[in-house]
């Protein structure tokens, strides 16, 4: 079961930066081989259910995640529901230094095929570098 832990530290406050990421149906925009996003509305304000579609070439795959934005402690934790992982699991914590922010993404996952977890595990820690590279050039253009 693999994990991943990111930090950056970004010249825009926890709150703007949150803002960006809760912004699920923006993400075709800029997330890089996100090509669709379907949203549906949780048990509660706080919960969506978000339908990304990701592709690779001539391979897409799409998979449900329950994403939950908790605005009080500044952190959102999405939660693979269906789609090629056995787990997936992300949480994004947007701590103040100043005014500014570090931003943790701690990514826990696993494939449900054997045969694409040979495939994909090789290269998903740098696939997350180029998401979330995208994600800071994204607040750059939004908050700069």
């Amino acid at each position: 079961m693999p994990k991943l832990s990111f930090t950056r530290h970004v010249p825009y406050s926890p709150k703007q930066m949150l803002s960006l990421v809760a912004d699920v149906e923006s993400y075709p925009d800029f997330v890089p081989f996100c090509s669709d996003m379907q949203i549906e509305t949780g048990e509660n304000k706080n919960t969506t259910y978000a339908k990304m579609s990701v592709q690779f070439g001539p391979i897409t795959q799409a998979y449900t995640s329950k994403v939950i934005v908790d605005e009080q402690a500044n952190t959102i934790s999405s939660d693979a529901i269906d789609g090629p992982f056995s787990h997936l699991k992300s949480t994004w914590k947007f701590e103040p230094e100043g005014e500014d922010s570090l931003i943790k993404l701690d990514i826990d996952f696993g494939f449900s095929s054997r045969l694409l977890g040979k495939i994909a595990e090789p290269i998903f820690e740098q696939k997350q570098e180029e998401i979330l590279d995208a994600f800071m050039q994204e607040a750059k253009r939004r908050f700069a």
